[in-house]
């Protein structure tokens, strides 16, 4: 287990344009894990997927969630991660072989994608980048999608080893007066010398001293962070309301009940005949609500 379970710690270069973020999850991590069976390489990269949402949430501010997803025609098809404003996470994977290799992300997934979307809790207006998968490893993978999406130069390294997960993140902001001209390439190199063994292990402060111990850094307080999934009855009603009454009444003719489960978190929930009937005529606890959120 590592020192700081389930905590994300800023820090910055003082008098320099550079910022950084560290996570270490552990119970949050175990979490997702305990709701799904993943053969390991799966369950090591859904760790490293949750350190990197909870990275690159930290970088921007919004009110909603940072998605994460890797889509393949590989042994795995599907990995996304979430993380939202109020420090929640969560993951989930499909694969088609109960046995998974290891292998690099393009032998995991085959020819595909990584996306980052963010998802504004009060807008429609979502923003998503998205670049093809040719990179050895996930951090690799997100070090692309920056180089290729004109944000700030941002690096992001990412250890998991099936307990727990980790990861660091540096970000090159815009130059203030007066900068450090070499603070960037320096704090770069600096911290392409973490081991992954480190980054688990190691407590956050104990990292910072390991890497940038000539540098003057301010490091902030922890942020807790746990796994949650918001999913709900209201969101699967509003979900099954989208459908149209005749299509609700089709499926409850054929097969008595709707039934639907949380991918995220399993968590079960069924309609019956009463149940679609108060819906449509918006009576009772499943009348449709407004716009959700899952």
């Amino acid at each position: 287990m590592s020192a700081d379970p389930d905590q994300r710690r800023r820090f910055i270069f003082e008098y320099a344009n550079v910022r950084g973020e560290l996570i270490h999850l552990d119970h949050s991590y175990r979490e997702v894990l305990r709701r799904h069976d993943y053969p390991a390489p799966v369950a090591r990269l859904l760790g490293e997927a949750m350190a990197a949402a909870g990275l690159l949430a930290a970088t921007i501010k919004f009110q909603g969630s940072l998605i994460l997803q890797i889509q393949g025609s590989g042994p795995v098809t599907m990995a996304v991660a979430s993380a939202s404003h109020a420090s929640e996470l969560r993951a989930v994977a499909r694969h088609g072989e109960r046995d998974v290799p290891d292998g690099t992300l393009a032998e995991l997934f085959g020819e595909g994608y990584l996306a980052i979307t963010i998802d504004p809790e009060e807008s429609n207006d979502r923003y998503q980048g998205i670049v093809p998968l040719q990179s050895e490893g996930l951090a690799e993978a997100v070090d692309g999608y920056f180089a290729q999406s004109e944000q700030l130069p941002t690096r992001i390294w990412l250890a998991c080893d099936g307990k727990s997960a980790a990861g660091l993140l540096l970000q090159r902001l815009p130059d203030a007066p007066n900068p450090d001209a070499d603070a960037w390439d320096r704090a770069e190199h600096l911290a392409s010398t973490i081991r992954p063994e480190e980054l688990l292990k190691l407590a956050i402060p104990d990292i910072i001293r390991r890497l940038f111990h000539e540098e003057d850094i301010r490091l902030y307080p922890p942020e807790p962070l746990r796994f949650h999934c918001p999913c709900s009855r209201e969101r699967v009603a509003s979900a099954l309301y989208s459908l149209g009454r005749d299509e609700a009444e089709s499926i409850i003719a054929e097969q008595q009940e709707i039934e639907t489960h949380c991918d995220f978190c399993g968590q079960r929930y069924a309609f019956d005949s009463v149940d679609v009937e108060q819906l449509f005529s918006g009576e009772g606890d499943s009348s449709p609500p407004g716009r959700t959120r899952h």
